[in-house]
């Protein structure tokens, strides 16, 4: 039985946040969906947009001709100059929060960048507080673009080992797509999606079309296509309880993903 909001009061006024039985009445409220009709993309930075003309412009293509059909909420990752600044920032012994802030700058360009190319079709590129327009410019063109790296800055949590920031753009456009209570979130990558080891460097690596959290892990996969901590994300998910990663270089996968066809991989929560 869901609480009311009196006896709910009631609890958070008396009791620890962390107190067991208000955490079970505040899991009984079900969450309300935002945007249940809209699919979250994450554009690759290293796998898409790196790669330039060749691999971005039949993509905004496909895209134009996607939102005639779809609602897309399109996320940009960060990619190879974020790893440059990474790798200066780290030698320079300067903590997460700080390489956070130097990846979400990169992946701001590339939002910018693809905005821009998509501009003349009237998708915008919004940021920060501008978030809150995304339903008004999903009503209008039906699509917007946004960067992926999540807001934490200095306020990211630091990692076990080293200090690249644990959550990047795959976190960032998942928490998206989650929060919004999405009806689906899609990586667009370079590869056919997950393999049993990197296809690029491993010739008998093998193709696998679905799998759950708990297999890649005990599989030792869990940090071969996206990052670790997103996948912790989709198992405490209440509305994306999976994901698919599809490679957006081949021509019709991402129309066929955004259709419901299970193009590349789907990883689920359980």
């Amino acid at each position: 039985m869901t609480p009311t909001s009196t006896e709910l009061e009631a609890l958070l006024m008396q009791r620890s946040l962390t107190d067991a039985q208000l955490q079970t009445a505040a899991e009984a409220s079900a969450d309300f969906r935002i945007l249940p009709d809209a699919t979250v993309l994450k554009i690759g930075g290293q796998s898409v947009i790196d790669r330039g003309r060749a691999a971005v412009y039949p993509l905004v293509d496909e895209i134009v001709a996607c939102r005639k059909a779809h609602q897309m909420l399109i996320g940009t990752g960060a990619g190879t100059r974020a790893r440059h600044l990474y790798s200066i920032a780290a030698e320079l012994n300067l903590p997460a929060g700080v390489l956070s802030q130097l990846g979400a700058s990169v992946a701001d360009q590339n939002a910018a960048m693809l905005g821009q190319l998509l501009s003349k079709h009237g998708i915008s590129n919004v940021s920060g507080a501008g978030m809150s327009s995304v339903p008004l410019f999903l009503a209008e063109v039906n699509a917007v673009i946004f960067s992926g790296m999540p807001p934490y800055g200095l306020w990211m949590r630091p990692a076990a080992e080293g200090v690249i920031p644990p959550y990047r753009t795959d976190a960032g456009c998942f928490l998206v797509a989650e929060q919004f209570g999405c009806k689906a979130m899609i990586f667009v990558k370079d590869e056919n999606g997950l393999y049993t080891a990197n296809p690029k460097t491993d010739k008998n690596a093998k193709f696998i079309p679905k799998i759950s959290v708990a297999e890649m892990k005990a599989q030792g996969l869990h940090d071969s296509i996206l990052e670790f901590p997103m996948l912790d994300l989709l198992t405490a998910a209440r509305h994306v309880r999976e994901v698919q990663v599809i490679n957006g270089l081949v021509p019709g996968n991402l129309t066929r993903a955004l259709a419901g066809e299970h193009v590349g991989t789907i990883i689920t929560a359980s």
